[in-house]
């Protein structure tokens, strides 16, 4: 951890106390999760959390191997998951705070960056802004004899993601995935997280999310689930009316003197 130290001396030639910035460090809580696939981790300032992230995450990366005939070039496909023994370093701020998720002596390093906005009405806001991923095609446990092998860098472009009102944690069970362009002949990487709670600011409780906002994609699913309930309700709350309807215009017409059907019997009457 560095800090930074201002030796600035007064008209008087005292020198000035150094200003000692927010010690920050990053904790691995993925034991913490029933999930196998699922990784827990927090950036904490002065002992309490500032920016917690958890979900399952995977990468699907493209890279060249040497085809048989020894002149040609072939796209393999290296796929693999986010491992929850990952180290993690990051920064907070208040309008902007990022996580680094590094794996494999750095061969792999993952960094979200996250900013606070104001939107219509005055709304704040905040959000996933820049995914960068570092790999190095050299490390042969998921690139398997790539063609010039040596580090890459992938990264959005222009991103606005996981948007989510200030104050409050992302949560996301429905997959989101984000496409991210190597510096390696601006190939396609592909990477995915699902399992989802996120909060990069305002976090009131050390290592506990603020109430959660659900993605538009989980609302959905919830209320596709619910509506043959709500439909199921409203048919027999129909069908009990008609019912009850029924009932009563029966007792009504019971109560009434019935005319005789026989047109010769009206002569008597």
């Amino acid at each position: 951890m560095e800090f930074e130290r201002e030796n600035n001396k007064s008209s008087l030639g005292v020198l000035a106390l150094p200003a000692v910035l927010a010690e920050q460090e990053g904790e691995n809580l993925s034991g913490l999760s029933d999930n196998p696939d699922k990784a827990i981790f927090a950036v904490r300032e002065n002992g309490t959390t500032c920016l917690m992230v958890e979900f399952a995450a995977k990468f699907l990366v493209p890279y060249d191997v040497l085809a048989l005939n020894g002149i040609d070039l072939i796209t393999e496909q290296a796929s693999f998951t986010l491992p929850r023994g990952a180290e993690i370093e990051g920064k907070c701020g208040s309008t902007d705070s990022e996580i680094h998720i590094s794996w494999k002596n750095n061969a792999y390093i993952l960094r979200i960056y996250f900013s606070k906005e104001f939107r219509e009405k005055g709304i704040e806001v905040w959000k996933v802004n820049k995914i960068q991923f570092v790999y190095d095609t050299s490390e042969t446990s998921h690139f398997i004899n790539a063609y010039n092998p040596g580090k890459h860098t992938a990264s959005t472009h222009k991103l606005s993601a996981l948007v989510t009102p200030a104050g409050r944690s992302y949560v996301c069970t429905a997959q989101q995935t984000v496409t991210l362009i190597s510096s390696d002949h601006q190939k396609g990487i592909t990477f995915s997280m699902y399992d989802i709670q996120i909060q990069p600011f305002d976090i009131a409780s050390d290592f506990i999310f603020s109430a959660p906002y659900k993605c538009i994609t989980d609302q959905r699913e919830h209320l596709e689930e619910i509506l043959p309930l709500i439909l199921g309700l409203i048919l027999g709350l129909i069908i009990i009316i008609t019912l009850t309807i029924y009932h009563f215009h029966l007792k009504l017409t019971a109560n009434q003197p019935q005319l005789p059907r026989d047109r010769s019997m009206y002569k008597n009457m």
